[in-house]
């Protein structure tokens, strides 16, 4: 199982949410570490500086998988099977496989998304 993160997660990380942070630590323990894709890097990253350092560290630890021409398809293949627009939400979804969980802000659009992947995947709110 791996824990796979949106950008309310990373939020939170960067809030200093404490069990975001309880749970990111275990995650890091398990044997596949976090993932996000780089469309939800770019959602959330702005320079780095000043209040962002929370953030800076939490990615350092988190394999961030480009969003390239193989996952945009699936992604569009999501969106066309689910009607959900947001491309960035879909290829998140379209990257977990069976028994990963989504960490989301947003566990409402995620869960029609993974619903339409025919996969097991857990949506849990941050």
């Amino acid at each position: 199982m791996t824990d796979i993160l949106d950008s309310g997660a990373f939020i939170a990380l960067e809030g200093d949410d404490r069990r975001m942070w309880r749970r990111f630590k275990v995650a890091l323990q398990a044997e596949s570490p976090p993932k996000t894709h780089g469309g939800v890097v770019a959602q959330v990253w702005r320079g780095g500086t000043g209040r962002q350092a929370r953030l800076a560290v939490a990615l350092q630890a988190v394999e961030v998988v480009p969003l390239d021409a193989e996952l945009g398809r699936s992604a569009g293949v999501l969106i066309a099977g689910s009607g959900h627009t947001d491309a960035i939400d879909a290829a998140l979804v379209a990257l977990a496989d069976h028994g990963d969980q989504i960490i989301t802000s947003d566990p409402s659009d995620l869960s029609i998304l993974a619903a339409a992947s025919n996969r097991r995947i857990d949506v849990v709110p941050v």
